[in-house]
């Protein structure tokens, strides 16, 4: 069994068992739509995800966004941040990069679509001074870490996570400089 074959019907159980009512999931009609879209294709664990699970309304406390559908999106959200930082004195957003969930006050998870282990990033639009790449943090290596964190319930964004001296410091994405300034 592959590791997306074991993964994802772990993250469909606890999607079920800790979401009140899930969306239905995304076809593959609809996922590939959305790769057009992007110009870039999901990675394999994600797409699997919106297509075996449901599309968004589950995972870490405020929720994987929707892949499609009305309104807020992670195609929307994507577009709408990269728009943004094109237009901005300081650009921010990175090419590539789709923002999964939202955790408030400006702050996404995100996933480098180019990472062949679909890092998670963090990008906390507070960090930002004199350059957009420094709002930009690694969360984890890998979506299925990222995920594997969330089962066990161990992501730094818990209530309690100060208290434990194994969560370490999220580290600056050195991709992020390069990214940013990429074309639409």
């Amino acid at each position: 069994m592959t590791a997306i074959e074991d993964l994802v019907p772990r993250v469909a159980a606890k999607a079920k068992a800790t979401s009140a009512s899930l969306p239905p999931a995304a076809s593959a009609e609809e996922v590939a739509a959305a790769e057009a879209d992007l110009g870039f294709a999901l990675p394999p664990l994600l797409a699997s995800l919106y297509r075996e699970v449901a599309n968004g309304g589950y995972g870490p406390e405020y929720q994987l966004l929707p892949l499609v559908g009305a309104g807020r999106t992670v195609l929307s959200d994507y577009r709408s941040e990269r728009s943004s930082s094109a237009e901005g004195e300081i650009p921010y957003w990175p090419a590539g990069v789709l923002p999964i969930l939202d955790w408030g006050c400006g702050m996404y998870a995100a996933v480098d679509c180019r990472s062949e282990t679909a890092a998670v990033l963090l990008f906390e639009p507070n960090a930002i001074a004199d350059d957009g790449a420094t709002a930009w943090f690694v969360d984890a290596g890998s979506l299925a870490e990222w995920l594997e964190t969330w089962l066990a319930g161990t992501g730094w964004y818990r209530e309690s996570a100060y208290e434990d001296e194994d969560v370490a410091d999220l580290r600056p994405w050195d991709m992020a400089a390069t990214r940013i300034t990429e074309l639409p």
